[in-house]
Order: C-alpha cells, then sequence, then structure tokens
C-alpha cells in the first residue's frame, strides 16, 4: 500500500516526460532559443553604460514563452476551433480599445497597460487572424472569385484598426499572412498575382502615370486566362486596378502621414535626408559594412556603443549583428532562419488536418515576410516599415506571441509524427 502511493505517481511523471521529449521537434527548440540567447548579447551592446536591462527582460519572456511551448505542444490544436471566434472578438475590441484609450509613443498609439505591462495587442491579432483563417480555408477550393469574400472581410478589420494606430508595418504582415495562407490553400497563382498586382498599379499612379496605360491592360488579360466568368470578372478586375490608380495619389498625400511616406521612398536615396528620414538606414548601412567578414566582436562594436542608431535594439538589431559579428555570424544568423522555416513548411506538410497545415502555414508566412523586410530594411533594399526581426528584435509582446506560434506549430508536429507511428 505504501510502496504503491509512493511510486506511482513519480513513474508516471518520469514516463510522460520521457514520451513528450521522445516526440519533440527539437529545431523548433533550439533554433529560437540560439537566436534569442545571442540578441539578449546584441541588446546588451545597444544599451552598454545605460545601466537599462532590457536583455534580461528579453530573455526572461524568452524562457516564459518557452514553458507556453511545452503546454501548448501538448494540446490538440483542433480543441482550439470552438473557442475561435470568441478570440477574434476579443482581438477586435482590444484593438478598439487601443485605437481610443491606449498608450502613445513615438508617434503611434499601440499599446494598453495591464498589471503594470504594456501589451500590444496587434501582435496576438496575428496570431488570431492565421487562425480565424485556418477555420475557414479549411477545406476550401477555390473555383470561383466569391469564395474570396470571407477570407478578406475577416482580414480587412484587424488591418484597418492596425493600420490607424497608425503601424504600416504589422498591418502588411496582415497581408502577407492573407496571400500565404490563400496560396497554400489552393488559390491559382494568377489570383494571387492579380491581387499583389494592386501595389504595383498603385507605385505606378504615383511615380509613373503613363505606365498605367500599358500595365492595367497586362492585368486584364491576365484576368480573362485565369477567372471564371471571364468577360464580367476581368471587366471587374480593370474597373477596380483604375480605381485603384485613381485613389493612390489622393490616399499618398492625405491618408498617409509624413515620416510614413518618407520612410516609403527615401531607401531608394537616403542621402537625400541624411539627417532625416535617411539617417537610420546610413547608419545602419554603415554599421553592417563595419563589421567585415568576422566582425569586431560580441560586445565590442563602436557604432553600436556610441548609439549612431536610435532604438537600434528593436527594429535595427541586425545592423548590430552585422557590426559586431561580421558578415560569418549575419549569414549563420540567416541560416538559422532558414532551417526554421524549412522545418515548419515540413510540419504543414506532413500535418494530420488541413486546418492545422493551414496554421502552420500562416505562422511560417508570418515570419518569413518578417524576416525578409526587417533584413531588407536594415540593409537598405527595403523602407523602413517598423517590422521586428523575429527572436532577436526587443519587443516583449512579440516574442512572446513568436513562442505561442511555436507551440501551435509543435503541437501540430507531435500528432502528425504520433498518426505516422501508427500507420
Amino acid at each position: 500500500m505504501m510502496g504503491f502511493g509512493r511510486n506511482k505517481i513519480p513513474t508516471f511523471k518520469i514516463i510522460r516526460n520521457k514520451k513528450f521529449w521522445k516526440d519533440v521537434d527539437l529545431i523548433i527548440w533550439i533554433v529560437p532559443l540560439i537566436l534569442v540567447h545571442l540578441s539578449c548579447f546584441l541588446i546588451a551592446s545597444t544599451q552598454r553604460n545605460l545601466g537599462i536591462t532590457d536583455w534580461y527582460q528579453h530573455a526572461i519572456i524568452a524562457y516564459i514563452g518557452s514553458l507556453i511551448v511545452y503546454f501548448l505542444a501538448q494540446f490538440p490544436l483542433q480543441n482550439l476551433r470552438k473557442y475561435i471566434f470568441p478570440i477574434y472578438i476579443i482581438a477586435i475590441l482590444t484593438l478598439l480599445y487601443v485605437n481610443f484609450s491606449g498608450t502613445s509613443a513615438l508617434g503611434a498609439q499601440r499599446w494598453f497597460s495591464f498589471a503594470g505591462f504594456y501589451i500590444q495587442p496587434s501582435e496576438f491579432a496575428k496570431i488570431t487572424l492565421i487562425l480565424v483563417l485556418a477555420s475557414i480555408l479549411d477545406r476550401k477550393r477555390f473555383s470561383k472569385l466569391s469564395h474570396l469574400i470571407k477570407p478578406l472581410l475577416v482580414s480587412c478589420l484587424p488591418w484597418l484598426l492596425v493600420f490607424i494606430q497608425p503601424d504600416l508595418g504589422t498591418s502588411l504582415v496582415f497581408g502577407a499572412i492573407l496571400l500565404g495562407m490563400l496560396y497554400w490553400s489552393g488559390m491559382p497563382y494568377e489570383w494571387a498575382f492579380i491581387i499583389l498586382a494592386t501595389l504595383v498599379t498603385g507605385l505606378l499612379a504615383y511615380l509613373y502615370p503613363i505606365g498605367l496605360f500599358i500595365w492595367i491592360p497586362i492585368i486584364g488579360f491576365l484576368s480573362y486566362k485565369s477567372l471564371p466568368n471571364r468577360k464580367i470578372l476581368t471587366l471587374l478586375v480593370i474597373i477596380f486596378h483604375s480605381l485603384i490608380a485613381k485613389l493612390t495619389p489622393w490616399f499618398w498625400e492625405t491618408v498617409l502621414r509624413d515620416y510614413q511616406r518618407d520612410r516609403l521612398i527615401i531607401f531608394l536615396d537616403p542621402s537625400q535626408d541624411p539627417l532625416g528620414g535617411g539617417y537610420h538606414m546610413l547608419q545602419s548601412k554603415i554599421g553592417i559594412g563595419s563589421g567585415g567578414l568576422i566582425g569586431t566582436g560580441l560586445m565590442q562594436g563602436q557604432l553600436t556603443k556610441l548609439k549612431f542608431i536610435p532604438e537600434q535594439h528593436t527594429d535595427f538589431i541586425f545592423s548590430a549583428l552585422g557590426e559586431e559579428t561580421g558578415f560569418l555570424g549575419s549569414l549563420l544568423v540567416i541560416f538559422l532562419f532558414f532551417i526554421l522555416i524549412f522545418r515548419l513548411i515540413k510540419i504543414a506538410l506532413e500535418a494530420r488536418t488541413d486546418f492545422e497545415a493551414l496554421v502552420v502555414i500562416g505562422i511560417a508566412s508570418m515570419f518569413i515576410f518578417q524576416i525578409m523586410v526587417n533584413i531588407f530594411m536594415t540593409i537598405g533594399l527595403g523602407p523602413v516599415t517598423g517590422i521586428p526581426l523575429p527572436f532577436m528584435s526587443y519587443g516583449r509582446t512579440a516574442l512572446l506571441v513568436n513562442f505561442i506560434s511555436l507551440g501551435f506549430c509543435l503541437s501540430v508536429s507531435r500528432r502528425g509524427q504520433s498518426i505516422r507511428k501508427n500507420l
């Protein structure tokens, strides 16, 4: 009797833990933690001699996030489906609250305070949108254009609420998530091209209007070749792109703020405003270039130490990486991101259900877009959009959401492995 009471429960716990670690996807655990620990050194380097401990908070959030990953990995993602609509409503309500009563910083109203912590609801809105879209697109086959209405509607509301904060960068992430999940669910690539072509239409309308006389007929031809109900829908696509072309100059001058306009065009020639809109980009490129092949060493970057780039520990952490670890260190980080994304796509391919696969693809799309845009921004190949580098840029809410996302992916991975073993 005593032996049963003293030995049975501990034995069960050991077996359970062994089973978990046997099935766990180590790439999902190890790669993010390597990136986080490296970024702690970089964050500390950007704040040397200032007495700020953001690197310490970054590590704590990562460890809390790892615990969340552990628990979410044991939770079947399918069980979450019945709660998705209430979660979506809560996400919309929190975005509305922030827009009216949130905390402002750096010209944007994106946070609210809860129990002494500042929370950014737009980060949670990203993972919420992924869950909602996965539920809508589950088992959907695109045979007509009306199938796009529901995904577009549920995406537009959070996008609009985030855009008017204003947070242009995060609003763009919503678009990347939507397109990635639509394509994975079977939307023809021609449709994706027609949607993306609106960006080109807008750019031409503002920079080179005469080019629209060639561009819009090309879009019309592609629409006629790929869309059902060819004549009617082709006419609607042409009208829509013409409307985009007409509204773009008004949108540019009236809706976008001065600093947003500067960010979107100054990357073409940062030297036009070296002390204003082009300052971050010029200093970032100088910092990355000064690292050379192997860098100056962690905590040894002089440009980082002298704080030539304001708020470098957030959106421009890659410039500190380039200076202190050089080309080889930067290449290693990019390779780690590649391994992580490759693994996520493999998990999606092996997922048990379409819903689980779509969730993983939505998360992969979010990571891919943020990684590419952030790195391009820091090396001068893209505009400054304020998009953080996953697991490396300082931002407590963003880091926590990234780990929650990995927890969902690990849950899908473990269920996929258990199904394959039982076959």
